[in-house]
């Protein structure tokens, strides 16, 4: 059967009802529902036919992982993504779990974070078996929790031992291939003035003055050190915190006082080639400038911690590489347009878990998925036309690796 056939045997009712289905389990982050969601994608890979397995994670958390066996000779290909989502927020007009359907949208929380693209290779998978296609290499499903805390439930799979020859990691991308994404960070800032009444403000080192001097300079920052303008590209500082009073117990009640004390805390981003420690050279670059243009103000900065527990470092793929070659081509063939590919942004400032399937695991692979415009924002959704389209390119991509 060609390629072509096997596309225009779609199911598109079926893939529809099915991630309608997957919205209307509530599975919170480390709550049960995830954990019920893990158990009913475990029944639907056994209904394919699957060889399935319930692996455990720290707790009493699951992933859910099918493997559907090729005749050997082929290539292997493992899909990536989570099932635990973002609480809902307010401002929703739909139901967060209904799974509504309308003539352009799939709505609900974490349909495109990202149970649009965990749907779209159930039904690429499905609709090769229903059509009896015959795969020369292992095709891997895998459902886990988890990626909300730093991708645990993936790093759980890799110390396992599931490895496949290529990955595709289905976070949203707006069906764009992420070729590389940042690694993330967090610093707390400090500085210290020297306070006087209003009266005597001349006399004062002003904190807070010196931090409204600080954090446009820390927001358009650019780490040291990029391997190209690409790398570059998804280097990023955000300040979200800013904290000034009286004392570092930040005493609010006597504002007539020059602010003598401010604490700082933002997030920074960086390319692969870069690191914290980098990153952190560049960040106390601006504070002794600073303490250059604000005599007698003290900056201080430091990272925060990330002992004990899992975070998401860089990824990085070759543009010339098989996985990234095959779904630019299947792409191509469905929308009839190149594929965006490389440092795409936003996605690019996003961490995923196929940093720890490129790091830990060692295999090479893509961040490619359906949903993106309207994540993470009340009335979630994906647009269907991108959702069935993401399901026809990870078919075509799977019969280009797996033979």
């Amino acid at each position: 059967m060609q390629a072509k056939d096997i596309l225009a045997r779609l199911d598109t009712s079926f893939c529809l009802k099915f991630l309608s289905r997957m919205v209307q389990h509530k599975s919170y982050s480390q709550s049960e529902g995830e954990r019920v969601l893990a158990g009913w994608m475990a029944e639907q890979m056994q209904g394919l036919g699957l060889e399935v397995e319930l692996t455990p994670v720290e707790g009493e958390r699951v992933n859910a992982v099918g493997r559907l066996r090729g005749s050997g000779g082929g290539k292997s290909l493992l899909f990536n993504g989570h099932i635990d989502t973002n609480p809902v927020t307010e401002g929703w007009t739909v139901d967060p779990w209904g799974g509504k359907v309308d003539d352009k949208f799939i709505y609900g929380i974490g349909v495109s974070n990202m149970k649009s693209g965990d749907a779209a290779y159930f039904c690429a998978l499905k609709t090769l078996i229903d059509v009896g296609a015959k795969l020369k290499g292992d095709v891997i499903l895998t459902y886990v929790v988890g990626e909300l805390q730093g991708g645990v439930g993936t790093v759980a799979l890799l110390k396992q031992g599931w490895r496949a020859d290529y990955f595709v990691n289905s976070e949203p991308t707006d069906l764009q291939a992420l070729t590389m994404h940042a690694a993330a960070f967090v610093f707390t800032v400090e500085l210290v003035g020297d306070t006087r009444h209003l009266s005597k403000r001349e006399e004062a080192v002003d904190a807070l003055v010196a931090a409204c001097d600080l954090v446009p300079r820390l927001n358009a920052l650019k780490f040291s050190g990029a391997a190209s303008p690409e790398h570059a590209k998804i280097n990023r500082v955000h300040v979200g915190v800013m904290h000034a009073a009286l004392g570092k117990e930040l005493h609010e009640w006597r504002p007539p006082q020059v602010a003598d004390f401010v604490r700082i805390k933002g997030s920074g981003r960086y390319a692969p080639g870069q690191s914290d420690e980098g990153a952190l050279a560049d960040l106390r670059r601006e504070c002794e400038a600073l303490e250059k243009r604000h005599p007698g103000l003290r900056a201080s900065v430091q990272l925060e911690s990330t002992a004990g527990r899992v975070t998401m470092p860089s990824f990085e793929v070759a543009r010339d590489n098989p996985i990234v070659q095959a779904i630019n081509a299947a792409y191509e063939e469905v929308r009839g347009t190149q594929q965006p590919t490389g440092a795409i942004t936003p996605p690019g400032f996003y961490g995923t878990d196929a940093a720890h399937l490129y790091r830990m695991g060692g295999m090479a692979g893509i961040v490619c998925g359906p949903g993106g415009r309207y994540n993470t924002m009340p009335d979630e959704r994906v647009d269907i036309a991108d959702y069935l389209d993401m399901i026809r390119i990870y078919i075509l991509t799977i019969l280009k690796i797996c033979g």
